[in-house]
């Protein structure tokens, strides 16, 4: 199979491929880390997209509920080897879809500034830069981004 699925997060595709997402963000944050894996728990996540190339899962994402009229975006990840195929992209109109048809109006996320290739995805999906809210208020290595559905 190759394609999106929507499932949730007791997905195991899912889990392995979050797991390699969290290696790579411990390198990229450092110390910082454990401050925001706080925050990307996936047991509750009711919302998730797994993309598949040939039967193997290479890509996921997720929302979970930000205010009565917004998802938040959440564990985006595509495998490096699959980068550059336009996976994300296809992940994320899927989130944001899945969203519309629930009748949110907008998603918001957060990513790092040690992230340069996810914050050019999100412009290039439409997403414009909001000041950071929540816990990523004040913290410098924080970007928070937002997009209309």
């Amino acid at each position: 199979m190759t394609g999106l699925i929507r499932t949730d997060s007791f997905n195991t595709d899912f889990h392995q491929l979050v797991t390699l997402l969290d290696a790579d963000l411990r390198i990229r944050d450092g110390e910082e880390h454990g401050f925001y894996a706080a925050f990307n728990k996936i047991d509750r996540l009711g919302n998730v997209v797994v993309f598949y190339m040939d039967n193997l899962p290479v890509g996921c994402g997720a929302f979970k509920f930000f205010d009565d009229d917004s998802v938040e975006i959440k564990r985006m990840f595509v495998l490096p080897e699959y980068r550059g195929k336009g996976i994300a992209l296809r992940v994320l109109a899927e989130l944001e879809n899945w969203a519309h048809e629930l009748n949110y109006k907008a998603c918001v996320l957060e990513t790092g500034i040690k992230q340069p290739e996810a914050i050019a995805l999100y412009q290039k999906a439409g997403y414009q830069f909001i000041p950071n809210y929540g816990q990523y208020a004040g913290v410098e290595n924080s970007v928070c981004m937002r997009k209309t559905i």
